[in-house]
């Protein structure tokens, strides 16, 4: 992954035992403040599913964070388009120019214009360089692309 989605990674970690996790425990004591009864008690059972599911989420982005391969994108550079790399292609059917860069599965954000490496439009991507064409296929049928850069930068720093 980028250092970018590490860092978003990290900073979600943060949130939820830092502010989650307190924020739930308390929920949790309200409820049962108000029903000793916690088998009938609504509140406290959406509370402590709650708490299950911020738990397992802490529990999850630990892991990815320790196995997590960090890549430089500022170090990477080419010809050739693979992970990081910022390319811009145009849509062979109605001209749109669409600019995505290729990143790892828990950064991928299409609205940002950053796509999965596992995507359809990543893998048809990689190992082509500029001036090359490539076919998507897509809900909507196929798609063609004609590639006119790859560029080694931060989408967020084109913008």
């Amino acid at each position: 992954m980028t250092a970018a989605g590490h860092a978003a990674l990290e900073e979600e970690l943060k949130n939820r035992i830092v502010i989650e996790r307190p924020r739930l425990i308390q929920r949790l004591q309200d409820a049962i403040g108000d029903d000793p009864y916690l088998a009938e008690n609504s509140e406290y059972q959406m509370v402590k599913t709650e708490q299950e599911l911020n738990e397992s989420r802490i529990t999850e982005l630990e892991d990815r964070i320790a196995h997590a391969e960090v890549i430089d994108i500022s170090k990477l550079s080419g010809d050739i388009i693979k992970f990081g790399a910022t390319v811009t292609a145009i849509d062979e059917d109605n001209k749109h120019k669409a600019v995505w860069q290729i990143v790892g599965q828990p950064e991928a954000d299409a609205a940002r214009g950053k796509i999965s490496i596992s995507s359809p439009i990543a893998r048809a991507l990689i190992g082509k360089s500029e001036g090359g064409v490539v076919e998507v296929m897509t809900p909507s049928g196929a798609k063609t692309y004609k590639i006119i850069e790859v560029a080694w930068l931060n989408c967020d720093a084109k913008k």
